[in-house]
C-alpha cells in the first residue's frame, strides 16, 4: 500500500531523514516509532503531501506523491499532532465542513457523518462548540475528520498526546477497531501505544530506519539478558552465595531483606531458563518460595539499546 524508497530531507544543514526505505502492506497497523527529534513527523508530512522530499520516492497504492498528489490525498486520512481543528464552529458545522472539503457528494454526506459519530463516540458533544471539548473529545472530532471521506490508509501523529489514562485506552481502542479495515501508520514515541494497537514497527532514529519487523521478532532480535527476580523467606547467611552457585547465574543482587524475607535479582547467561534451579533449591534448602518472576526483553530495552546516545 505505501512503498518509501531511499527517502531523504534536508533543511539547509539538517539532515532530518536520511536515505530510509521500508514498506507498508495493506490491512497493517504500523507503529512508527523514535526520540522526539528522529524524523517522524518529517516522513508523515511527505507521505501525506505535505512538503516534497530532498531525494527519494514514494508511492501509496502505486501512485508517486509527487505526480500525483491529489489522488494520494483522498486515500489518506491524516490526523497531525497539532489537531487541525476550528475551535469556534459547531461539532457537527465542522465536519459538514470537511465533508464538503472531501468532495462527498451532499447525498451522501449525512450517512458519512453519522458513521463517524458512532465510530468515535461523538453524539453527546455534535451540538458543541470546539474549544469547549475535551481533549479527549476533540482528538476524536480530529479522528473523524480525518475518516469521514472513507480513506484506505490512516495516519495518525501522536494521536493520544496530552490525554489522560482513560482517553488514552479509548482511543487506542478506536485505533484497533479501525485497523480490522484499514491501513494505519501510528507515528509516536510511547512505546505503550505501539505494544497496544501495533502488529509491526519500525524504529527511526537520527533520520535512519534502525529497525523494521513484527514486535516478537524485535525483541527476540535484540534479546539481551534475561532477569529473574525472586521473593523468599530464608535465613540470612548463605542464602546468596546459594543463588550465584546456579548454573546459568551470572549475577546475584540482593534488591531488600526485611528479616527473613528477601528478595533477589538473578541475571541470566543467554540460552537459559533458571527458574528450574531457583526452585528446586529453594526445595532442598526449605525456603519458602513466594514470588518468581522471569523478565524477557521489553519493546523499551530494545528502544533504549537503538536509540540511547
Amino acid at each position: 500500500m505505501i512503498s518509501v524508497r531511499n527517502l531523504s530531507k534536508h533543511y539547509d544543514e539538517t539532515i532530518a531523514v536520511n536515505d530510509i526505505t521500508f514498506e507498508v502492506k495493506q490491512g497493517e497497523i504500523l507503529g512508527f516509532l523514535g526520540p522526539n527529534g528522529a524524523g517522524k513527523t518529517t516522513t508523515m508530512k511527505i507521505l501525506t503531501c505535505f512538503m516534497p522530499p530532498t531525494a527519494g520516492s514514494v508511492t501509496v497504492d502505486g501512485m508517486d506523491v509527487m505526480d500525483h498528489s491529489l489522488a494520494v490525498r483522498r486515500k489518506i486520512g491524516y490526523l497531525p499532532e497539532q489537531n487541525p481543528l476550528y475551535h469556534d464552529m459547531i461539532v457537527l458545522d465542522y465536519l459538514r465542513f470537511v465533508a464538503e472539503l472531501r468532495g462527498i457528494p451532499a447525498d451522501q454526506q449525512n450517512a458519512r457523518i453519522k458513521r463517524m459519530v458512532e465510530v468515535t463516540g461523538l453524539k453527546a458533544v455534535l451540538g458543541k462548540p470546539i474549544g469547549e471539548l475535551s481533549k479527549g473529545y476533540r482528538q476524536r472530532v480530529g479522528l473523524a475528520q480525518a475518516m469521514v471521506h472513507n480513506p484506505e490508509i490512516l495516519i495518525l501523529d501522536e494521536p493520544t498526546s496530552g490525554l489522560d489514562p482513560n482517553q488514552i485506552v479509548e482511543i487506542r481502542h478506536l485505533i484497533q477497531e479501525l485497523g480490522k479495515e484499514k491501513t494505519v501508520i501510528l507515528s509516536t514515541h510511547i512505546l505503550s501505544e505501539v505494544q497496544a494497537t501495533c502488529n509491526r514497527a519500525i524504529i527511526i532514529n537520527q533520520g535512519k530506519v534502525v529497525a523494521d519487523g513484527s514486535l516478537h521478532d524485535l525483541q527476540a532480535a535484540f534479546h539481551g539478558q534475561e532477569k529473574i527476580t525472586l521473593e523468599v523467606k530464608a535465613p540470612k547467611n548463605g542464602c546468596l552465595e546459594k543463588l550465584r552457585a546456579l548454573p546459568g547465574a551470572q549475577q546475584v543482587r540482593e534488591l531488600t531483606s526485611s528479616n527473613d524475607l528477601r528478595r533477589f535479582q538473578i541475571e541470566v547467561e543467554k540460552g537459559h531458563d533458571l527458574r528450574e534451579g531457583v526452585f528446586d533449591l529453594s526445595v532442598r534448602e526449605g525456603w519458602k518460595l513466594l514470588e518468581l518472576t522471569r523478565q524477557s526483553t521489553s519493546l523499551e530495552d530494545v528502544f533504549r539499546q537503538l536509540t540511547k546516545g
